[in-house]
């Protein structure tokens, strides 16, 4: 019977049931085996965060749950912004099926939102889900276009291998009857960010080592693409020496290193940036006997006709004083809002119910971030209008079709680079960390990984060891990941 007791005075025990028992079912659904078998389960059970948000309020009342009311009000503060932000439609301009299952999307971006190579997005697409939001690594830099943002998109699962069916069915059907669909079919997609470090600490390290597996080789396309860019446009970039180690399963993934066009961002590339990629391809004893023929990768335009749908610039690096400016003026509201609610209606109503007044708490947070802290969000999106730059009458399509064309002439799988292929072999960390300590002397070695969690480890290893047993005048390995996996 005490579990079910729901007490007015001191800690409600039914309610603080009802949120063990939302906490418990998130915990379960979070372990990996089941997290990686039944995403949707995992995803769906998660927006129970707010049965255990409210009832664990209503179990201990308003001065106990002040103690973690700090970081669920901050949680609350992001998952506005965040949803404000995604409420706008996107223009996914091309899209690009490989022959190894990827997919290479082009989103379209106002040229005020600023973002580092680095950087992730979350993607929603609503004829596949209303709900499913997937992170996705940026794979072009902002240096690439003022209007667009590139990812690569793995095809492992339900949801995408339906995103991947999508493309190529539009793809046969523009191809069939072109003047027809070319303006009627189209992908509505909604984004999150980018988010991603304020800093890009790929440009502090003269010597970078990028160690890549499979699609993470997705984030150092777009860490080169940078690079190259600040060579070539004479931008600070401290990078000279660039080694890739890229593990892969089979051969039909290559052709991903030419979505960057090396040659074009800046002729002559090799007088000025040491580049190095090792690929090692762990599945397949030798080059397939179609190794030398060009692989087809279909493209679609799915979006000729642009009409100004683009990313949100409310969330993005470089927002600091606005997003300061949210966080404060949210906060102040919380203040005044819970003083004139204990002077108006606590205190002479003399209300005494541990439960009601962490109900009461509750709806203080919610009625500050809506009211307050939207006050904010307008602004910010009047400022960002103002100030955007404005372009001239057929600047912004013209662009656009430069981007397209651009992604419609690559002969994916042509070689623009030294790239040592090595077939039914992993990489010896050691050896390659080794040979080039030696060579590059007595430096500091960016090592960025992105991968699954045993190439991590197996990195991060190997980094430890080689600063330990160095010597003097040899180098020093900085060891960073830039790898997350749900």
């Amino acid at each position: 019977m005490q579990l079910i007791d729901w007490k007015n005075i001191e800690v409600a025990n039914l309610p603080g049931v009802v949120s063990l028992a939302a906490g418990l079912l998130m915990w379960v659904t979070s372990l990996p085996g089941l997290r990686r078998k039944n995403f949707e389960l995992f995803f769906y059970t998660h927006q129970l965060y707010v049965v255990f948000v409210v009832f664990l309020a209503l179990h201990v009342g308003d001065f106990i749950f002040m103690t973690a009311g700090a970081g669920i009000f901050l949680f609350m503060l992001d998952r506005f912004l965040r949803f404000f932000q995604s409420r706008k439609t996107v223009d996914i301009l091309s899209a690009t099926c490989f022959p190894c299952g990827t997919v290479e999307l082009v989103i379209s971006k106002p040229a005020n939102l600023h973002y580092n190579a680095l950087g992730w997005i979350f993607l929603q697409i609503r004829e596949l889900s209303w709900l499913q939001w997937h992170p996705f690594s940026v794979s072009s830099s902002p240096l690439d276009g003022k209007h667009h943002v590139a990812i690569l998109i793995k095809v492992l699962g339900d949801w995408t291998e339906k995103l991947k069916g999508n493309i190529l069915n539009l793809s046969v059907e523009q191809s069939e009857n072109e003047p027809l669909l070319q303006h009627k079919r189209k992908i509505i997609a909604s984004v999150e960010g980018p988010y991603g470090h304020e800093s890009p600490y790929h440009l502090m390290y003269e010597n970078l080592i990028l160690v890549a597996g499979g699609i993470g080789i997705s984030p150092f396309l777009a860490i080169l693409s940078d690079i190259l860019h600040r060579i070539n446009d004479s931008k600070p970039c401290l990078s000279r020496n660039i080694l890739i180690v890229w593990a892969i399963k089979n051969s039909d993934e290559l052709p991903l290193l030419d979505t960057v066009d090396m040659e074009a961002i800046c002729p002559l590339f090799s007088d000025k940036l040491n580049l190095e990629i090792q690929t090692f391809v762990t599945r397949e004893s030798q080059p397939s006997l179609e190794e030398g023929k060009t692989p087809k990768a279909m493209h679609t335009t799915i979006s000729p006709g642009f009409k100004g749908c683009r990313m949100s610039s409310l969330v993005g690096t470089g927002n600091v004083v606005w997003s300061g400016l949210y966080l404060m003026v949210s906060t102040i509201g919380l203040v005044i809002t819970v003083a004139l609610l204990d002077i108006f209606y606590i205190i002479p109503f003399n209300v005494n119910y541990w439960w009601y007044k962490g109900l009461l708490l509750i709806g203080c947070m919610a009625a500050s971030i809506l009211i307050f802290g939207g006050l904010v969000i307008v602004l910010w999106h009047l400022w960002e209008r103002k100030t955007s730059p404005k372009e001239e009458p057929g600047e912004d399509t013209s662009n656009k079709a430069d981007i397209l064309q651009q992604n419609e002439q690559k002969n994916f799988g042509e070689a623009r680079f030294v790239n040592n292929i090595q077939y039914g072999q992993r990489p010896d960390f050691q050896e390659i960390f080794g040979s080039h300590a030696k060579s590059w002397g007595s430096v500091d070695i960016g090592v960025i990984v992105c991968g699954p969690p045993t190439l991590q480890s197996s990195v991060a290893k190997e980094c430890r060891r080689q600063n330990l047993q160095r010597r003097d005048h040899q180098a020093i390995f900085h060891f960073n990941s830039h790898s997350f996996d749900l």
